[in-house]
């Protein structure tokens, strides 16, 4: 593959992913819960299924708690697939050493910005400050992660 069709994949992946956290972003509240919540209840009855938990176990608190986590990982998880394709689209245009990782990080964490200030027009939700914490962090581990395992690749 050539040069051109590479740095053309590289910036489309990152503008469908960009694409994808919009469309999250964009979920009522109430849409977002259902999404999260059907995860916490797989979470739940693969715990009981793989650990001594009983049904009576899992307390009301016990079930936020999950679902918190499973929302802050999720915004972890979205973030630092962000922060791999956007270092990869940095390096195949030609951006390397510390520049790349600056461009990285400062891209990342202005979206991450400018979604949680998207979500602040959405039913039901609000933008938090902790998320962009919880997002750049994602970001910044993604962009270490690649940058620590490209040169295994070539």
């Amino acid at each position: 593959m050539n040069s051109k069709n590479t740095t053309l994949i590289s910036w489309t992946a990152v503008i469908l992913w960009l694409v994808l956290i919009f469309y999250f972003s964009s979920q009522p509240a109430t849409e977002s819960a259902a999404l999260s919540s059907s995860i916490t209840e797989v979470v739940v009855e693969k715990a009981i299924i793989l650990t001594p938990l009983e049904r009576e176990d899992i307390t009301e608190d016990l079930l936020s708690n999950i679902h918190l986590f499973i929302r802050k990982f999720a915004h972890f998880t979205v973030y630092f697939i962000l922060g791999i394709l956007i270092t990869n689209a940095f390096t195949v245009t030609g951006i390397k050493g510390k520049k790349r990782l600056i461009y990285s990080l400062i891209f990342c964490v202005i979206y991450a910005i400018t979604d949680e200030f998207h979500q602040t027009f959405v039913p039901g939700r609000s933008g938090q400050i902790t998320d962009v914490l919880i997002d750049s962090f994602g970001s910044l581990a993604g962009i270490f992660t690649y940058i620590k395992t490209s040169h295994k690749f070539k």
